[in-house]
Parts: C-alpha cells; structure tokens; sequence
C-alpha cells in the first residue's frame, strides 16, 4: 500500500475518502503506462531535497541525486516562495544540465508541497504528475502552487 493510501484510508468521511481514493487511482492508473522520469530536486543552495521522495515515486519519478542525471529539476524549499525562488534560481542552473536544456525547470511553493492531511497530499501528488508528464494531465494548479521556468 502506498502512503498516499494510508493518509486516505485515515479519513473519517467516506464520501471525501472515495473522492480522494479516485484522484489518486485515475493518476496511479495512467502512469502504468508511461516511462519513470528522472527527476532531481534542489533547494535555494543548490543542495538536493530528499522530503519529496516518496510523493515523487507515487506519480512515476525517480529522484537523483546527480543532477546531470535529471530530466525535470524542482526547485522547492520550506519557507521560502515561488515568488522568491523566481529570483534566485536563475543564478543556480548549469546550462549543461539536461533539464534546463529542455526547458524542464520547475519552481514549486512550498506551501503546496505541505502534505498534512490527505486531501493537500492528493493535490501535492497531481501537481508533480502535471510537472513530470505535461499534457497527459492537467489540473490547473500552474500559476498557483507552481510554475514552469523558462530557461530559455
């Protein structure tokens, strides 16, 4: 069982339970599908974040710690803003990492990436399944709890 199903199975409603539980299967079942994706997470300093690991598998992402290896970078630290990273990640990209030459630079609030309870986990978990397979879904949280930043 994965932990987004344990935080679900926690909840006392069962109409917001089988809610949450459809989310989370709709997403899960359409990964199947589709090729992991290397994904590396870093803060402010350039340094990895490994908080997101578990939530990022759910949705079809491998974290790496090398960064060269990544197809998708998220830049994402506690305390700190989209708003305020905008201002700080263009000073931290290597032009030869995979992920800016792809243009696959994400910065995530932190805000949502606060997963108390199960419906902020659920919400946390389609925001990287839209970060990670563009297209394939689309939930309409960019702007708003992440943004694509343009390297290019």
């Amino acid at each position: 069982m994965s932990f987004l199903n344990a935080v679900i199975n926690k909840v006392e409603d069962e109409d917001l339970r089988e809610r949450l539980q459809e989310r989370v299967d709709l997403v899960q079942h359409k990964i199947k599908f589709m090729d992991k994706v290397a994904v590396a997470c870093l803060d402010s300093q350039n340094a990895p974040v490994k908080d997101l690991e578990s939530l990022i598998s759910e949705v079809g992402g491998v974290l790496q710690d090398d960064i060269a290896q990544a197809k998708v970078l998220i830049y994402h630290e506690d305390g700190i803003s989209m708003l305020q990273l905008m201002g700080m990640v263009p000073a931290l990209l290597d032009a030869s990492w995979p992920s800016v030459a792809y243009s696959r630079v994400y910065l995530w609030d932190d805000q949502a990436a606060v997963f108390e309870d199960a419906a902020s986990a659920v919400a946390a978990m389609e925001d990287l399944a839209e970060l990670l397979y563009p297209g394939y879904f689309v939930f309409g949280n960019e702007g708003k709890r992440w943004i694509s930043f343009k390297t290019q």
